[in-house]
Parts: structure tokens; C-alpha cells; sequence
């Protein structure tokens, strides 16, 4: 299964949720925005629109340190104005298409992954209308929201990636580090899991984790007779890789006794009694790469 059948709408429908969602929160009557476009000058483009009755802002593309979105970008922190024809703490670029939907007071928070700015969400209104602490607070949460999106998303791209090139091994030569790296992403892929809002994807998700492991196990070897609950085989994935009980609880976000719990009833479906025991007996019995 190809990543682009498993993410079958881009990034641009997560934006498309966070500018409603800004909405609803805030309760502004126009909010807007749009992904930061990778490479070449540092520039966003407004591409989804809530609230507006002009396309003068759609497909406006805004500079680091130009306007308030730029300015956004360049700092990397909220900003608002209180009547932006006149704001003297930004420059005034795109006075027209702001002027030709007669936005006044205005909200921009920047989205960030990895210490980038990977996208700018704003509200506005039409009057001026100071925005206060709860008002920016609550965009700054949508914000936030979207970052964990992407960021899972960003991540899950990844690990699968690092699947897709996993090595037909057998059980002899599965100690080499290009071994380890599977390892790796098939457990951030197993943590991953947890955090996905969309059941769909996540069950995609889930499928191409179990079929990796199958896989590795080789078309020569029966199917396991012992099922792991898809918590139990996530602690494992996380064991595997040397991680503690508190590791794996931060990384799956469970508890440390929650993990304890999980752990030992893997170990008594699988007849281990220690941790390296229980790890051996999985990939034996193709429940783990």
C-alpha cells in the first residue's frame, strides 16, 4: 500500500479543518490561511478562505517579514492589530486585497513543526475590535492542534518510508543496523497508531504494521497461533528496541504501570519470563520485524 493511498487527501484539508475550527473557537466571522511553500524564498500562500466575500486573499502569497502573516513567519510567534490599515508595527504590502475585504482587526498565529513555521492560520473582523488574551489564546490552541496533525502525519510518512525498504532477511542476518532502523520506525509507526484522529487511516495504518511483520517472518513460516492485543504489540515494538517501561509509556502515552500490565500479559500469551525473552519469542513468531 502506497503512502499516497493511505494519506488520500494532503496537507491542504488539514489547513482546511484548522480554518474552521479557528472559526468556531474564536467566534470571528472571517478566518483564513494557508501552508508555508518549501523551497525558494520563504513564502506562504493563502489558500483556504472561511467567511470572506471576495477572492482577493485567495492565492495571495506572503513574504517572511511582509505584513502581519510575514511578520508571523519571521518571528515565529502570534501576532494581532487592532485596525490593521493604520497598524504602524507591520508594513503595509498587502493593504489592497486586506482593504478589498475590509478586514480592520486581525489574528495570526503561525503553525510550527520541527522549528519551522509550516503554515499561518488567521481571524479577522471587519470593524475594529481589540482582541483580547482568551480570544488569541484560543487561535493559538487551534494552532497547536494543527501542529500535532502534521506532525503525526510528518511522521508517519516517515516510519513509512523506512518500511517500504525493508530488507528480505531471514532470521540469521536480522542483527545489521539497516535492521535496526526498521525496528525503529515500525515502532514510532506503532505509537503513532494511538494519536490518529481518523479511524480509516488508522486501521490502514495498523495493517501495514502487521504486514510487515509478517512479512519478515517469511512465507515459509506458519501464522502465529498467539494474538497480542494492538496495545500489547505496541509496548513490545517499544521493548525491542531496549526502551524501559517509562520510555514506552512516553512514547505510546500510557502509564508506567499501564505498560507493566501490557508487558506482562504478552509475556504469559507468548510463555516468556523476561523481557528478551518476550522479544525473541514475538519475532519468532512474526508479531514484531
Amino acid at each position: 500500500m502506497t503512502v499516497g493511498r493511505l494519506f488520500p487527501r494532503d496537507d491542504a484539508d488539514e489547513i482546511r479543518g484548522a480554518v474552521l475550527a479557528l472559526r468556531r473557537g474564536t467566534g470571528l466571522p472571517v478566518a483564513f490561511g494557508g501552508l508555508v511553500r518549501p523551497g525558494g524564498r520563504h513564502r506562504m500562500v493563502i489558500t483556504e478562505l472561511a467567511g470572506t466575500t471576495t477572492g482577493a486573499l485567495r492565492g495571495l502569497a506572503i513574504a517572511a517579514g511582509a505584513g502581519l502573516g510575514g511578520k508571523v513567519l519571521a518571528l515565529g510567534l502570534p501576532l494581532r492589530v487592532d485596525d490593521y490599515p493604520v497598524a504602524p508595527t507591520i508594513s503595509h504590502e498587502y493593504d489592497t486585497p486586506v482593504f478589498a475585504e475590509g478586514l480592520r482587526s486581525v489574528v495570526a498565529v503561525p503553525v510550527v513543526t520541527g522549528r519551522e513555521v509550516r503554515a499561518v492560520l488567521y481571524g479577522a473582523v471587519r470593524q475594529r475590535l481589540p482582541f483580547g488574551d482568551r480570544l488569541v489564546a484560543a487561535a493559538v490552541d487551534v494552532g497547536r492542534d494543527l501542529e500535532r496533525r502534521l506532525a503525526d502525519r510528518d511522521a508517519t510518512r516517515k516510519a513509512l518510508a523506512a518500511l517500504r525498504t525493508a530488507p528480505a532477511r531471514t532470521d540469521r542476518d536480522r542483527g545489521g543496523p539497516e535492521w535496526e532502523q526498521v525496528r525503529q520506525a515500525h515502532a514510532e509507526l506503532r505509537g503513532l497508531l494511538r494519536r490518529i484522529d481518523d479511524p480509516e487511516l488508522r486501521d490502514r495504518l495498523d495493517a501495514v504494521a502487521d504486514r510487515l511483520a509478517g512479512a519478515v517472518a517469511g512465507p515459509d513460516r506458519p501464522a502465529s497461533a498467539v494474538a497480542l492485543s494492538p496495545r500489547e504489540t505496541d509496548v513490545l515494538a517499544c521493548v525491542a528496541l531496549g526502551c524501559t517501561n517509562a520510555d514506552a509509556a512516553m512514547q505510546l502515552g500510557l502509564g508506567p504501570e499501564t505498560v507493566k500490565s501490557y508487558l506482562r500479559s504478552a509475556m504469559r500469551k507468548l510463555g516468556a519470563h523476561t523481557r528478551l525473552e518476550v522479544v525473541v519469542a514475538a519475532r519468532r513468531a512474526g508479531l514484531l520485524p
